[in-house]
Parts: C-alpha cells; sequence; structure tokens
C-alpha cells in the first residue's frame, strides 16, 4: 500500500432486483480501517453499487487520491467511460433512451470531482479478502431488510 493513498472497496447485493438490498464499503489509509453498510427494501443491485460508492467516497472530509476496487462492471464503465456521454446528450444513452440511476449517478459527480481516482475492477466471489468483506457486509444488510 503506498503511504498517501486511500483505498476503498465498494459493494452492492440485492434480491429479486427489484427487491431487499444492502451496499458496503471498507475504507485503509495507512493502519486505519473503516466499515460502513446499509441498504433498502425496495431497491436494485446497480443503485446499492453506486450507493456504496457514494457513501463511501462521502466520508471523506478533505481530496484524498483513493484507489477505489469494484466487482461491478456497471458502476466502473459508468464512471470511466459513459458519464461524461451522458452529460452530453442530456442524460441519454446511446440508443436514446434515459439514463438508469440518474439521481444516484448525479451525486456522484461532485465526489468524483473532488477527489483524485484510479478505479480497479476485481471478480467477484474470486477470494479477494477486501471484495468477500465488503460482500459479506453487503449481504448481511441485504438479508436485514429482506426480513
Amino acid at each position: 500500500m503506498s503511504e498517501n493513498k486511500l483505498y476503498l472497496y465498494t459493494d452492492g447485493a440485492c434480491s429479486g432486483n427489484p427487491g431487499p438490498g444492502g451496499w458496503a464499503c471498507l475504507l485503509k489509509y495507512k493502519e486505519h480501517t473503516k466499515e460502513i453498510s446499509g441498504g433498502a427494501k425496495e431497491t436494485t443491485n446497480n443503485q446499492m453499487e453506486l450507493t456504496a460508492v457514494i457513501e463511501g467516497l462521502s466520508l471523506l472530509k478533505k481530496p484524498c487520491e483513493i484507489e477505489l476496487f469494484t466487482d461491478s462492471k456497471y458502476v466502473l464503465e459508468g464512471a470511466t467511460k459513459w458519464l461524461e456521454g451522458w452529460i452530453q446528450k442530456g442524460w441519454k444513452k446511446a440508443d436514446k433512451k434515459p439514463v438508469l440511476n440518474r439521481d444516484l449517478w448525479e451525486k456522484l459527480i461532485p465526489l468524483f470531482e473532488k477527489h483524485t481516482i484510479t478505479w480497479h475492477w476485481v471478480k467477484g466471489h474470486a477470494g479477494h479478502p477486501e471484495n468477500e468483506r465488503v460482500d459479506a457486509m453487503a449481504c448481511q444488510q441485504r438479508d436485514i431488510f429482506a426480513s
């Protein structure tokens, strides 16, 4: 781990899609670790994936250099490939349909602008320790909201 970087691991989980869902994130900075999680009674997997990133970045009080790890290609590609085009096209996708979860993407924009983020995709359920941890936390929240 680099001395001056913050590491953020995020995940979302949902049963039914839509249905009960959970999100979680784990932040590491030097010797410090913080975990947070939450959920919703009626949501989608992508909404929970986005919420995990929003909540993790929202914890940061000042601009940071971040290594962000997600197993969501939707979040990764949305942030790194599609977002700018969506905005330029008036929040329309290439097929001219409205962008899903626009409200959450709009919450992310100022957070993205505040921080320097290097994105990393990790294969889910493949033994990556921090990804396994946030997955377990998100699933626990999903189960709480399902009951």
